[in-house]
This record gives C-alpha cells, sequence and structure tokens, in this order.
C-alpha cells in the first residue's frame, strides 16, 4: 500500500502548469495563468519574478500585469499548495522567460535653424511592424514652456525663426492612451545670423525715372540678411540723409511724395543688422516733366499767305523734358514729324498751294503724354497779277504795265497784236481781246526814267499770263512806243 502511494505521488510531478507568452511590447496588458489538473485542491498560489514573491492568493486566479515595462522582463513561475488525502503537498511551474519590447524608440529632435527662415521642427521614431496602427501623440518644448501639446503631427512648424526662438528644445510622444510615454533628450538650439549683404537701391517707378509732381519710391532690399536689418537712405551728391528704418524684413521703402528738379541726383542705401553695415551702389535719379501745351507759329514771306509761298510752320513747348516730338497736322491729317533732342522747338516747311487753305495744329509728346496745340486756321490766295491796264476808264483797258521785283514797267509795242492782248484778257479776268490801241492813248505818258520790260511778246494766244510767252528783252523803245489793250470786260478801274 506504501509503495503504491508512492508511484501515486511520482505521477502527479506535472500537476501545476503555467501559462503566459514569452514577448510583449511596453504598454501590453500580460497575463499570467497558473492552473493544476484539480484547482479545487490548491489552497494558496503563489506567483514569482526571478525568484523574487510577486503576490499570493487563496484561490484559483492569475497574476496580470496591466502595463508592461521592460523592467517587466523577466523568469516566472507558480506555487501551489494542494491537500491530497490527509497530505499538504507543495506543487510548482516550470520557469517561463517573459521578454518585454520597446514599443518605440525614445524619440529625437531635429532642427536645422537660421534666422529669419521658416523652420520645422521633426519628433522621430518609429513603431514596429506589428504595432504599426498605434496611434501616437506629440508634444514639443522649449526651455519651461509648452509650444505643443498632444497633437498628431511629428512635425512643428516655426514660420520665420529668430534669436528669441534660441533655447533648449524637446518633444514628447505617447500613445493615446498615454499608457506609454517617451522623451527625447534636450538639444540646445542656438539661432544663427545671417549678415547682410547684396544692398540694391530700385525705385518704383523703376530704373531712377521720376516724373514731376508723382511720388518716387526708393526701395531698398538685401539679398541676403536675417533678423532686424537697418535701412537707411541716402543722396551721394550732397550728403543728404534722407531716412531710416528698422524692421524685420530683407525690403524697405522710403517715399518721397513729390519729386521735382531738386530732387535729381545720385541716391544710395545702406542695411545693417549688427554684423556690420552694407551699402549699395548708387543710383542716378532723373526728374521728367511732360510736355506743355504748344504753341503753333506759322511764318510766310508776307503779310498774307499766297499760292507759291513757303510757309514755315513752328511748334514749340515751353515746358518739358527732352527729347520732345513734334507732330504737324493739317485738319488733323499727318504731315510730318521733327524731332527736338535738346529741347526747344521744331519746324516744318511747306510750299502753298490754293488747297492748302484750311486748320493747322502741332503736337508735343516727350512720351509722358502728348499735348496738342490750338488750331490756326490759314487762307491761301492767289498771288495778284504781275500785269495791269491803267489810265483807261475801266481795269480792263488801258496802258499795259508789268511788275517785276516790285517794279511796274511798260511793253513796247513791236509786234503786239491781238494774240498778246488775249492773253493780258485772259491774266485779269477781262474775257476776250477787242482792240490793240497804242499806249500813248492813254496819258499821261510814263516818266522817262519807268522802265520798259518788254520789246517784243511772242504769245500764241493760249498762255494763262504773259510771262508765260517768249519774250524779248528790250533793247531800242521809247515810252511814246508803249503797248495798250481792250478787253471785252468792262470791271470798275483800280489804280496801284
Amino acid at each position: 500500500c506504501i509503495l503504491c502511494l508512492s508511484l501515486l505521488l511520482c505521477a502527479l510531478g506535472d500537476w501545476l502548469s503555467i501559462d503566459m507568452p514569452s514577448y510583449a511590447y511596453e504598454g501590453d496588458e500580460v497575463v499570467v495563468k497558473c492552473s493544476g489538473e484539480r484547482n479545487n485542491r490548491i489552497m494558496t498560489l503563489t506567483y514569482y519574478k526571478d525568484g523574487s514573491l510577486l503576490a499570493t492568493y487563496h484561490n484559483l486566479s492569475s497574476y496580470t500585469i496591466s502595463n508592461a515595462r521592460p523592467s517587466d522582463s523577466g523568469s516566472y513561475s507558480c506555487e501551489a499548495n494542494r491537500k491530497f488525502f490527509f497530505v499538504h503537498k507543495t506543487e510548482k511551474t516550470r520557469s517561463v522567460w517573459l521578454t518585454v519590447q520597446d514599443r518605440f524608440p525614445p524619440p529625437t529632435l531635429t532642427i536645422r535653424p537660421i534666422e529669419g527662415s521658416s523652420v520645422t521642427v521633426s519628433c522621430d521614431t518609429w513603431l514596429p511592424w506589428n504595432r504599426s496602427d498605434t496611434q501616437l501623440h506629440y508634444s514639443f518644448f522649449r526651455d519651461d514652456h509648452t509650444l505643443i501639446s498632444n497633437g498628431s503631427s511629428s512635425e512643428f512648424q516655426i514660420p520665420a525663426i529668430g534669436k528669441g526662438d534660441s533655447g533648449y528644445y524637446w518633444c514628447e510622444v505617447a500613445t493615446a492612451s498615454h499608457s506609454v510615454s517617451k522623451q527625447g533628450q534636450r538639444s540646445h538650439v542656438l539661432v544663427q545670423s545671417v549678415p547682410v549683404s547684396g544692398v540694391l537701391l530700385d525705385t518704383q517707378p523703376q530704373g531712377g525715372q521720376a516724373l514731376a509732381g508723382e511720388p518716387l519710391v526708393l526701395v531698398c532690399s538685401v539679398a541676403e540678411g536675417t533678423g532686424d536689418i537697418a535701412f537707411s537712405w541716402h543722396r551721394e551728391d550732397t550728403g543728404e540723409h534722407l531716412g531710416r528704418k528698422q524692421q524685420r524684413s530683407q525690403r524697405a521703402e522710403l517715399e518721397i511724395p513729390a519729386v521735382g528738379g531738386s530732387h535729381m541726383g545720385r541716391y544710395y542705401c545702406t542695411a545693417d543688422n549688427g554684423h556690420g553695415l552694407a551699402r549699395s551702389g548708387a543710383l542716378n535719379v532723373t526728374v521728367r516733366a511732360p510736355a506743355s501745351r504748344p504753341v503753333l507759329t506759322l511764318r510766310v514771306p508776307g503779310t498774307r499767305a499766297v499760292v507759291g509761298d513757303v510757309m514755315e510752320l513752328h511748334c514749340e513747348a515751353h515746358r518739358g523734358s527732352p527729347p520732345i516730338l513734334y507732330r504737324f497736322y493739317y485738319d488733323d491729317v499727318f504731315l510730318a514729324s521733327r524731332s527736338a533732342t535738346s529741347g526747344g522747338g521744331a519746324s516744318f516747311k511747306l510750299f502753298l498751294t490754293a488747297e492748302h487753305s484750311g486748320n493747322y495744329s502741332c503736337e508735343a509728346d516727350n512720351g509722358l503724354g502728348a499735348q496738342r496745340s490750338e488750331a490756326i486756321t490759314l487762307s491761301v490766295t492767289e498771288p495778284p497779277p504781275k500785269i495791269r491796264l491803267i489810265n483807261g476808264p475801266h481795269r480792263c483797258e488801258g496802258l499795259v504795265q508789268v511788275e517785276r521785283e516790285g517794279h511796274w514797267g511798260t511793253v513796247c509795242d513791236d509786234g503786239w497784236d491781238t494774240k498778246d492782248v488775249a492773253v493780258v484778257c485772259r491774266e485779269l479776268g477781262c474775257g476776250a481781246a477787242k482792240h490793240t490801241p497804242p499806249g500813248k492813248l492813254y496819258p499821261p505818258l510814263p516818266e522817262e526814267d519807268q522802265p520798259i520790260f518788254i520789246q517784243v511778246a511772242l504769245c500764241n494766244g493760249t498762255e494763262n499770263t504773259l510771262a508765260e510767252c517768249e519774250q524779248v528783252e528790250i533793247f531800242d523803245c521809247e515810252h511814246s512806243e508803249d503797248a495798250g489793250a481792250v478787253c471785252e470786260g468792262k470791271l470798275p478801274s483800280t489804280q496801284n
């Protein structure tokens, strides 16, 4: 009977077993469960880690690690006291090793600051493949200040970082339940300032071209430079200091509300952000004035414009920056243009015909707006006849006289016939020829010192003026031989 009891006890050596995972991630819940073949016989149940007591239960209970940590890694086992008939027996399980792995490594902070630039602060970590769906929250800190708390993004944006943003930065990553939370190491961030360089002065309008009376903006800019920049504007030719501005920008403006001639000159600007003064090159500012309304002057040889005259049209704007382009118009029809490269006016000459009667104007344009003169009305008349009949009963009968260079003289009656008289009558508008009387019928005779211009007129009768006929210059004639003419017309006599 004793031998049978011993055999039974040997058979019950693996009576107690332990059930638990071998691997877990931090933050997981790990359940260690021990059980026997007949659990109702268990009087006490004790759990151990690495041989150290964890917990003792007086019933069948499991041991739970609610929020596993890497420090929970180790060797786990159980021990049970049970009643076997009248004998108290202790049962033990085998040991099971538990490894608790990091859910994610501590984060690292990445930041590369340059003053004035946009900076992205990154809080970098990673999840194992079989925990990639874990939701993480990110927090960012500088010194004693919380910058972002429990954000969903691993990046934090600083739009324009400055020296005041220097300090100790770190970040924290946590699971949504905050069962796992890890801080990265603190990193000291020193925001670096970039010295100003590439200083440039320009204007609005561009190129230093200003319009008199209009505003001019002096624009000072830098190609590089961070932080607060002090801008100053100066006149190089006069040494005048125009203004100063300090701002966190790579560009600043100074406005001259209304420019005039005194603002013409050479300008420059400087910029300084504490690393040393930098200067721009000099910019020449010119002030241009629009052309004023021009004045048109018409100039003819005599007191009035007649057919055959050469008329000079002179157009001049008394104000305006050169070069000025002048345009000449006849009844709004363009005639010609002339340029005055150094100021003043411009002229244009026109040979007049009867069709040139009308309105004349001119235009001045220096690229700042064309200006039109007042219109001048011109009447072009036919030139007075170069022939006349004097001392007769009317202007269509009398002694024949012709005009040369402002002096009147007579015509000799050598070869004088009705063809010659027909031309005279036609030129005077007196109708057809009637007679060729001698000039002495129309006294008084001319003074002896009055010239005789034509010895013989060789007209064929179709010419419009006596001047068109072939003529023989005087060689032998006296006033007693002067020619006369009678035309059909009888207009009132006008003596000149």
